[in-house]
């Protein structure tokens, strides 16, 4: 059975009459004629009966309508909903991001994605970097935006430009009135950190390394999940940190922050994506953004 049988049977049902149906369909009388035969023959059930010179429904045909009809119109909406997706207009962008891009920079993407497709739904996961990679290379989401290096042959990784670092402590500590902080100052202060696996911590551990130092020759106060807790903690009084101008530059304008010069590397965000997944035109579109 197909959608054309489908629709040849419900316009010769509506009109009773073959040649007209096959008019409206701009099909021939026979082709019409061995649509429905082909229906009554391989349901073994007859659809239509004559009647002088015309046809009429059977009680078989008339239950089969109603059914002819309803599946035509799930068709039609299935077309309707193709086209819809094809056009922006309906459908659904899972993202996952490390929380300084789900917090601060994706946001006003989200936003003018959203303006220019307003019925396509936009959903957020955060987690860190290595959490992130994780629902990319599982397909739980359609794209990702993190920080730090990813490594995975299963996943395309592309370079964004990113946001600027700073170290950071509060007013009252030792590197707040130093014009710079030298690399031996920096195993003379306790630090607040990022778990390990975010991008953050990966960042603060390529410092250390550029300096000449490992993590392990610093002394962690505390270690944190999110670079709020961090920021908080470092007001606080618990310590040095780098994070993300993102993150800070409103505690520093504040007071509540004081920014240490020592010379920081640019870092890049990474978008990530399922090599062997299709690239919608959707994620085309909000990628377009970036």
């Amino acid at each position: 059975m197909t959608l054309d049988q489908l629709r040849i049977f419900i316009a010769v049902a509506e009109r009773e009459h073959v040649t007209q149906a096959a008019a409206s369909l701009h099909l021939t009388q026979s082709a019409v004629s061995a649509a429905i035969s082909a229906l009554e023959e391989r349901h073994a059930v007859r659809l239509f009966d004559r009647v002088g010179r015309r046809i009429v429904l059977t009680d078989a045909g008339r239950l089969f309508l109603d059914e002819a009809r309803a599946v035509l119109a799930r068709a039609e909406q299935a077309e309707r909903l193709l086209g819809d997706l094809a056009g922006l207009k309906r459908g659904t962008l899972r993202l996952a991001a490390s929380q300084t891009v789900a917090n601060y920079w994706l946001p006003p993407l989200m936003h003018r994605f959203h303006a220019a497709h307003p019925g396509f739904a936009l959903e957020l996961v955060t987690g860190n970097t290595a959490e992130v990679a994780r629902m990319v290379h599982a397909a739980t989401v359609d794209l990702g935006f993190v920080e730090g290096e990813i490594v995975d042959p299963a996943l395309a990784i592309e370079s964004l430009p990113g946001d600027h670092l700073a170290l950071v402590v509060a007013p009252g500590h030792d590197w707040a009135n130093r014009p710079q902080t030298v690399p031996a100052d920096l195993k003379a202060s306790p630090w607040v950190l990022r778990e390990a696996g975010s991008g953050t911590r990966a960042v603060c551990e390529t410092v250390l390394s550029r300096h000449g130092l490992s993590i392990g020759d610093i002394d962690i106060g505390l270690e944190l999940p999110s670079n709020e807790a961090v920021r908080v903690a470092v007001e606080s009084g618990a310590g040095a940190t780098i994070l993300s101008t993102l993150v800070v530059a409103p505690s520093i304008d504040a007071g509540r922050l004081v920014r240490v010069n020592l010379d920081l590397p640019p870092r890049h965000f990474h978008v990530l994506r399922h090599k062997e997944r299709h690239l919608s035109l959707a994620e085309k579109r909000f990628l377009e953004l970036t």
